[in-house]
């Protein structure tokens, strides 16, 4: 799954995408380089980040989203916690909702992915983006995240929504321990009954521990990561570097899939 943010202030890539033009050019630049699924969103929800209206939203994400669907034959994903963006999202073409609050921030979100028949991410996160890293906590950070997204997979299902990938939400509402146990354990969540996705990329735990604080320094970081969470379980690797991941996930799959 390729990242594609359309906002002025992405951790990672800084609005290098904020551009219509821009943002359609490296959307079909990461099917080119192996994508499978294009995430697109307008909304930055690193830590402290303030929410924004959803006219906002729609306007930096609609267009890109309608002028991809024309031109590339992988599925788009919506990356939102609104319904109504994912409603517009979905009539522009998009086809999957990823929604980072695990269908808690907005209660008309699992009405409008289950009327469009869409394909659903449900993650888990402590709190919000403004608050989820100040001081996050847990007695047991794998049972409770899997206890969390049961519960999402449950309101889900009894909507009639069919088709639902859990995501345990790394860097959200997590220290760099919890996020090292979530990863370790990811096997775990298999239990769930459900494909596990897995984002990693450029984030500041592999900062903390290679020593990088730039983002675009935490490649070989992003790559070790999204190796052990294939080994571990994950189906979909949630990443920005299509062209160097895609190499990581094919060697991964070979050596997990051998006899």
């Amino acid at each position: 799954m390729g990242i594609l943010n359309v906002t002025p202030d992405s951790f990672s890539d800084g609005g290098k995408y904020f551009s219509v033009e821009n943002a359609v050019k490296r959307g079909m630049e990461m099917v080119e380089e192996g994508a499978d699924i294009l995430d697109i969103g307008g909304e930055s929800t690193r830590p402290n980040s303030e929410s924004i209206p959803v006219e906002e939203e729609l306007r930096r994400t609609i267009p890109v989203i309608e002028q991809l669907a024309r031109n590339i034959s992988v599925p788009i994903s919506i990356d939102t916690t609104k319904s109504k963006v994912a409603e517009e999202a979905l009539n522009a073409g998009a086809t999957i909702v990823n929604d980072i609050s695990g269908l808690t921030f907005d209660e008309k979100m699992v009405k409008v992915v289950a009327r469009n028949r869409a394909t659903l991410v449900v993650m888990h996160i402590q709190g919000n983006p403004k608050t989820m890293q100040q001081n996050p906590h847990y007695e047991n950070v794998v049972e409770e995240v899997k206890s969390f997204l049961y519960k999402s997979i449950s309101k889900a299902k009894s909507n009639g929504i069919s088709q639902i990938f859990i995501d345990p939400g790394i860097g959200f509402g997590k220290t760099l321990e919890h996020n090292l146990s979530l990863l370790k354990n990811l096997n775990e969540f298999a239990s769930l009954g459900c494909p596990i996705l897995v984002g990693t990329s450029r984030k500041s735990f592999i900062g903390k521990l290679t020593n990088d604080m730039n983002t675009d320094k935490r490649l070989e970081g992003t790559a070790a990561s999204v190796a052990l969470s294939i080994a571990n379980g994950a189906n979909v690797v949630r990443v920005h570097d299509v062209k160097e991941m895609k190499k990581v996930v094919l060697v991964a799959d070979a050596i997990k899939y051998s006899r």
